[in-house]
C-alpha cells in the first residue's frame, strides 16, 4: 500500500481517486481536515476497504510513525500543504508550521521508518515530495520556462515555505540516503478545487451575481495543468523517477488571468445564459479590477522536456476541454460547491489569485 498526506484537499483527494481507479493497491490517507480538506470529495469511495482514512497533523511525528509503523506502506506521496498565496501573505505563520515544520517532521518518520525496513523493502521505499513551480520565482515575458535547474528564487511566504521543504527532502536524501523524489508543477484545475482559488472562485461569483474582482491589470500569466494529467505524472514519477530528482510538470497552456476569466465567462455563457434585467447579459459584465497584491509574480511557466523525454508523460488534456470538463462539474456539483462557499474561503471572496 501507499500513505498520502493532504489526501482529503484537492489535488491528493484527485489523486487518491484516480490511484483507486488505476490499481487495486491500498490507499493510506493521512490528513489534519483544515478548512481546505474535505471528506465529501472521496464519498463515492466511503466505503471501498482500499482506503483507509487517519486524520492526523504531519507535524506530529509520532503519529506520523505510528501510522507508518502500523500500515508499512512502500511510498509516501506527500500533498499536504497550505497553498493559498493571499492567506500567506496575510497570515504566514500556517505555511511556517505546516509547510516546512511537518515536512520536516514526515522527513523524519520516513527516516526512521525506512531505516527499519528489510533491504528488500528498502530498496523499494519512495518519499515523493509534491511542490510548486512558484518555488522558482517570477519569469519576464520573454524568458524561457522555467527547467528544474533554474534557481529558486521563491517571493511570496508560501512559496517560501516551499522552497524551504523542497531543501530539506533533498537534503534527506544527500544525507541520510532516503530514496526521495521532487516534482515541480504548475497552476492545476479541475474537480473538488477549493473555492477560493482563482478557477472555482471566479465560476462561484459569476453564479452567484458577484463581482469577478481582477488583480492589477489582469495580465500575470500561469501555465494551467489539468489534475487529473497531474495525477498521471505523479503515477509516472513514483514508479519510473530516478531517485533524488526533481521533475516539473506543467500542461503548457500560458494563459494571462483575464484571459481565463473570460473563458470562464463564455462556457458559463453558453451552458447556462445570464439574464440581465433587459433578458441579455454576459457574466463578463460582472469583471472588476482591483488593486494588485504585494509581490505578484507577473509569470510562471515551466519547461516539461525532462519528464516527457525520460519518463514519456505528457498533458494529455487540452485546456479548451479540461476547462469545459471543469465548468460542468461545477454546474453539476452546486451543492459540494455552495458547501464549501460557505466554508473557509470566504474572508478571500473579494481576491482572485493563485
Amino acid at each position: 500500500m501507499i500513505l498520502v498526506t493532504g489526501g482529503a484537499g484537492f489535488i491528493g483527494s484527485n489523486f487518491v481517486l484516480d490511484w483507486l481507479k488505476q490499481s487495486d493497491e491500498s490507499v493510506i490517507n493521512f490528513d489534519k481536515l483544515t478548512y481546505a480538506g474535505n471528506l465529501d470529495n472521496l464519498s463515492m469511495i466511503k466505503s471501498d476497504p482500499r482506503h483507509k482514512f487517519v486524520k492526523g497533523d504531519i507535524c506530529d511525528t509520532a503519529h506520523i510513525s505510528q501510522t507508518l509503523s502500523t500500515y508499512k506502506p512502500r511510498a509516501v506521496i506527500h500533498f499536504a500543504a497550505e497553498s493559498h498565496v493571499d492567506r500567506s501573505i496575510r497570515s504566514p505563520i500556517d505555511f511556517i508550521n505546516t509547510n516546512i515544520n511537518g515536512t520536516f517532521s514526515l522527513l523524519e518518520a520516513a527516516r526512521y521508518y525506512c531505516s527499519s525496513l528489510s533491504d528488500v523493502a528498502r530498496e523499494a521505499f519512495r518519499f515523493l515530495n509534491i511542490s510548486t513551480d512558484e518555488v522558482y520565482g517570477s519569469l519576464g515575458p520573454d524568458d524561457a520556462p522555467f527547467s528544474e535547474t533554474t534557481p529558486y528564487a521563491p517571493n511570496s511566504p508560501y512559496s517560501a515555505s516551499k522552497a524551504a521543504a523542497d531543501h530539506l527532502v533533498r537534503a534527506y536524501h544527500h544525507t541520510y540516503g532516503l530514496p526521495t523524489l521532487t516534482t515541480n508543477c504548475s497552476n492545476n484545475y479541475g474537480p473538488y478545487h477549493f473555492p477560493e482559488k482563482f478557477i472555482p472562485l471566479i465560476i462561484a461569483n459569476a453564479l452567484a451575481g458577484n463581482s469577478l474582482p481582477i488583480y492589477g491589470d489582469g495580465q500575470n500569466i500561469r501555465d494551467w495543468l489539468y489534475v487529473g494529467d497531474h495525477c498521471n505524472a505523479i503515477r509516472r514519477v513514483l514508479a519510473h523517477g530516478k531517485l533524488g530528482e526533481v521533475y516539473n510538470i506543467g500542461g503548457s497552456n500560458e494563459r494571462s488571468n483575464l484571459e481565463v476569466a473570460h473563458i470562464l465567462c463564455d462556457i458559463l455563457d453558453d451552458l447556462i445564459p445570464k439574464r440581465g434585467i433587459d433578458g441579455v447579459g454576459t457574466y463578463r459584465d460582472q469583471i472588476t479590477y482591483i488593486t494588485d497584491r504585494p509581490g505578484h509574480d507577473r509569470r510562471y511557466a515551466v519547461n516539461v522536456g525532462k519528464i516527457e523525454r525520460e519518463l514519456g508523460w505528457k498533458a494529455t488534456e487540452s485546456f479548451d476541454s479540461g476547462m469545459k470538463k471543469t465548468v460542468q462539474w461545477f454546474l453539476e456539483h452546486r451543492d459540494w460547491l455552495m458547501a464549501s462557499t460557505e466554508g473557509g474561503h470566504k474572508e478571500y471572496g473579494d481576491r482572485i489569485g493563485d
